[in-house]
């Protein structure tokens, strides 16, 4: 696998990111069971996710 700088990539808008963001969400929300417990790293990152959101606003 080829590493790539991130000057390789374009940047997105806020907007943009917020919308992948709410549409993974979704697709989470519909695809988890509500009782279903969530492996410890992917709860790690969900709650990094919401750390990030409330520094932004």
């Amino acid at each position: 696998m080829n590493a790539q700088n991130n000057s390789d990539f374009e940047s997105i808008d806020h907007r943009t990111s917020r919308s992948i963001c709410d549409a993974v969400g979704e697709r989470l929300h519909q695809n988890l069971r509500p009782e279903t417990e969530l492996p410890p790293r992917l709860r790690e990152l969900v709650n990094e996710l919401r750390r990030r959101e409330i520094e932004l606003h």
